[in-house]
């Protein structure tokens, strides 16, 4: 017999709180309580008694379950409520057990426990990208003037600076945060019964034959249902949905939306880091390198190298998500079932890059030496466009271009300073005459407004 899995494959949220959170066994709680409070909530209404709702929360641990038989026993049903029902009211009292998931419908119960799982993990992703910002933020005011080459398409484009790049990390990272609280804020709970008209709650707390006309048409029985659902909400401490939304999944899609968009965030600061850590750059260097089976000499950067895995993935989950959507009916077939593993996967490769990035955040060694070294790489090429402008306003744009252009291949091909050969270009250009060839071609002096910038981003909070 083979074990479940324990994230053999899985280093990015091996360990991580995301996957203590997103468990069967945390999702069995979940659903447990679930059902413990909705028992509660009808007896704040008046629905149940207080001796029930309180039997029910005391006997709504997932200890006290089999995890692995209601897996197995899940199969007959489609989905793992339907065998915990029957062992929930197996447990309780018997003069609990009629208000044991009474009025509900299996996908309240999975759907509220997702909510309650992303709720929870969130709460940890969201204090790791505290952490991270904070760290970045270290990086851009320390590194607010360390001058080092922007790269487009690959190549060396113009100056820039760490500090700059960092806080486009830091800016990222503050998106996520941000969009992953307004999703967290807004997870609703789901109570709607089998069609989602809260009928059964109706029948069961006021049977038909005991209802006049007037009770039957003066609109109180639907107020009070209404304010059932509001006392659920209230016991879970999620939202307060408008309407049940077995198929109108707009809070898993914006889940999923979230999720991927920080992962993608996380994995534009990874990338860099790939990037600028490659042994011909050095720029960045992870503390903590992760080993080699092969080559003793590496340290690799294994922080990055997850939060990229993430990344990667993350779209595609979502996708998924996106396209449950398209979900037949009051209550569909297939469309729910096939966001339980990919939601759950998402949460957890989110919560597992939220953790390498504050750890790939905290421990990130810049190396501004290595910075300055490679600004120099192209010989002054790195500051064409500086020069093409100062030129353009002596010679005109068209003959600047052409000036540097046959100048940067020169040098190019003669592997020598663009500085030098331009001297030669001065005495063939006279309108050139006077310019200051050694302070236009110092890729130090040609950074624009990277440091207020860098300033504004971390007023940010």
């Amino acid at each position: 017999m083979y074990e479940s899995d324990a994230g053999l494959l899985a280093p990015g949220r091996a360990g991580s709180p995301a996957e203590a959170t997103t468990g069967d066994s945390a999702f069995l709680q979940a659903m447990l309580d679930a059902e413990a409070a909705l028992t509660r909530a009808q007896s704040a209404c008046g629905l149940a008694p207080a001796e029930a709702g309180r039997a029910v929360t005391e006997t709504a641990d997932a200890g006290r379950f089999d995890v692995r038989d209601l897996a197995l026993r899940a199969r007959s049903g489609g989905n793992p409520v339907i065998p915990l029902v029957m062992d929930l009211m197996a447990a309780v009292p018997e003069d609990a057990r009629p208000y044991v998931h009474r009025g509900a419908t299996s996908q309240d119960i999975l759907d509220t426990a997702a909510m309650l799982v992303a709720s929870r993990t969130l709460a940890t992703v969201l204090d790791d990208l505290e952490r991270a910002a904070g760290e970045v933020a270290r990086h851009a005011t320390t590194h607010r003037d360390t001058q080092m080459a922007g790269r487009t398409l690959t190549q060396h484009a113009v100056p820039t600076t760490f500090g700059l790049k960092a806080a486009g990390w830091r800016a990222l990272i503050l998106d996520a945060r941000d969009r992953l609280t307004a999703v967290r804020d807004s997870l609703p709970a789901q109570l709607g019964g089998a069609a989602g008209t809260l009928a059964a709650f109706s029948a069961f707390s006021a049977p038909a034959a005991s209802l006049t006309a007037q009770e039957e048409t003066d609109g109180q029985e639907e107020v009070d249902l209404l304010a059932l659902v509001g006392a659920y909400a209230r016991e879970l401490g999620l939202a307060e949905p408008v309407l049940p939304w077995h198929t109108l999944r707009t809070p898993i899609a914006d889940l999923a939306g979230a999720l991927a968009f920080t992962a993608g965030a996380l994995g534009k600061m990874a990338a860099d880091v790939l990037t600028l850590s490659r042994t011909e750059i050095g720029e960045v260097e992870e503390e903590e390198g992760g080993d080699s089976s092969a080559l003793p000499h590496k340290a690799n950067p294994v922080h990055a190298t997850l939060i990229a895995a993430a990344a990667r993935r993350a779209p595609g989950l979502a996708a998924t998500l996106y396209g449950s959507l398209a979900a037949e009916d009051e209550r569909p077939a297939g469309a729910w079932h096939a966001e339980w593993e990919p939601l759950r996967d998402l949460l957890r490769l989110v919560g597992g890059a939220a953790r390498d990035g504050a750890a790939l955040a905290a421990g990130l060694r810049v190396v501004p030496y290595a910075m300055r070294e490679n600004l120099q790489l192209t010989d002054g090429l790195i500051v064409s466009e500086r020069l093409a402008a100062v030129f353009a306003d002596r010679i005109g744009r068209a003959r600047a271009r052409e000036v540097l252009a046959a100048a940067a291949e020169r040098a190019h091909s003669e592997t020598t300073d663009l500085a030098d050969v331009l001297f030669d270009v001065l005495r063939e250009e006279p309108e050139l005459a006077g310019l200051d060839l050694a302070e236009l071609t110092d890729p130090t002096r040609y950074i624009g407004s990277a440091g207020p910038l860098t300033d504004r981003a971390l007023e940010r909070r």
